[in-house]
């Protein structure tokens, strides 16, 4: 990948970027994983990724109203567990407070693969890097904006809200509940707990299994109630932990988080401690929510139906698609229902048909869509970028965006963990 130049002057940009204390590891696997060069956008660039962005968290948040309203489309297209059930039927149909949607540039336009509702993660690299972007700009060239300036004030202010809803006034307790055995995002907790803090709220760290309820209704975490709990962990990890794929083994923590799972959803539905993202993204981060769209396109309002056509790739649930799609494999990716970082997908295009045919049949058809494959738009250089555009509370906040190969030789075109970051600015429109 480009943008690093060599050896040396990574090294002197990585320690820049370690000097921010925002991010700590500019290398991955020992390549360099960020651009220092900056992507700068055309402000009517950002305001159409912005505008495909809002568009399809709005039918994320028109399909949560009609699932809460009716049981055969929960039971017909997510059959949810026990656990999961539990989580829908707490929250529904609140599921937002951040998202981040995939937008991509292709030739018919932009497409919006997926939008991630559930734990949406890159908010350091993004706002490192182009912070850091923004003040090493020449003095002369085209002046420009930091998409991301605003993002923690934005999260902040979302979150404040939520406890206002929870009766909370003033400073807030808020504790930050994440998997406290990996590191990928210890730098987003990080950050997360500065933006609160600098904003006069205190904040707390832990795991699900260090919350319990006060007394008084609250959730605590290591004791301490909590208005408002930042969940970045991840819903289907909650819940019951189930194979994709039949000729897998059953993971060996299978059972739900019972005993902390109950205690922050009974303080959350009794108005006690609001969760964000609220537990409803257990439906909307489920893949199979983009089939509904879909197979259920006319219970939706005209702009929903129009933002899905335009936007969004057909998905179907794979026990529709899969008797179909068998001799299709270039014109298909297939998703798990919870996959993310590119983890659990299969791009027809980037597998032999073998590989294709063992993926159909070991499927478990009510884990996974089949989603229509489109080809992205190619820079110069042969990578593609995959604009993760942030929304809070409904609206566009910032941009992580990520370079990756396409399908070919070199790549199999997923935004996995490998993709370079890239900073992002928006030239300021001129009058």
């Amino acid at each position: 990948m480009t943008g690093h130049g060599d050896d040396a002057a990574y090294a002197r940009f990585a320690a820049e970027v370690q000097a921010t204390g925002l991010l700590w590891d500019p290398w991955f696997d020992g390549a360099p994983r960020l651009q220092q060069e900056p992507l700068v956008l055309q402000a009517a660039a950002w305001r159409e990724l912005a505008g495909a962005a809002e568009a399809i968290a709005a039918v994320h948040d028109e399909l949560a109203h009609l699932v809460a309203s009716d049981a055969d489309l929960l039971d017909a297209f997510f059959a949810p567990t026990t656990a999961q059930r539990a989580m829908w039927c707490t929250a529904a149909p609140r599921w937002h407070g951040i998202a981040r949607a995939d937008v991509f540039a292709t030739a018919a336009g932009l497409r919006v693969c997926e939008l991630n509702s559930d734990t949406p993660s890159g908010q350091p690299e993004a706002v490192a890097l182009s912070a850091l972007a923004l003040a090493a700009r020449a003095p002369r060239a085209p002046a420009c904006v930091d998409p991301n300036a605003e993002l923690g004030a934005r999260t902040v202010a979302m979150i404040a809200a939520s406890g206002r809803r929870a009766g909370a006034r003033g400073r807030l307790g808020v504790g930050i509940v994440y998997p406290t055995e990996f590191t990928e995002d210890l730098a987003m907790i990080a950050l997360m707990q500065r933006w609160l803090e600098d904003a006069g709220h205190d904040v707390v760290l832990g795991s699900p299994f260090n919350l319990a309820r006060a007394a008084e209704g609250r959730a605590t975490l290591f004791g301490a109630p909590c208005d408002v709990i930042v969940r970045h962990y991840k819903t289907d990890w909650w819940g019951e932990r189930l194979p994709v794929r039949d000729d897998e083994e059953p993971p060996p923590d299978a059972a739900p988080l019972v005993q902390p799972l109950t205690a922050l959803l009974a303080a959350e539905l009794d108005g006690h401690t609001a969760v964000v993202n609220p537990f409803g993204a257990v439906i909307t981060q489920n893949k199979r929510a983009l089939a509904l769209c879909w197979e259920a396109i006319e219970r939706f309002s005209p702009r929903s139906q129009q933002a899905i056509r335009a936007l969004l790739p057909r998905t179907l649930r794979l026990e529709v698609a899969r008797e179909h799609i068998w001799q299709q494999r270039a014109q298909w990716v297939l998703k798990s229902d919870h996959g993310c970082e590119g983890a659990e997908v299969v791009v027809g295009a980037a597998v032999a048909q073998d590989e294709w045919e063992d993926a159909l049949a070991h499927a478990i058809a009510q884990r996974w869509v089949a989603q229509e494959y489109f080809e992205a738009t190619a820079a110069t250089d042969g990578l593609i970028t995959n604009h993760g555009v942030y929304v809070v509370a409904g609206r566009a906040a910032g941009v992580f965006s990520r370079r990756h190969a396409p399908v070919g030789p070199h790549g199999n075109g997923v935004t996995d963990a490998a993709a370079q970051c890239v900073p992002v600015l928006v030239e300021e429109a001129t009058p």
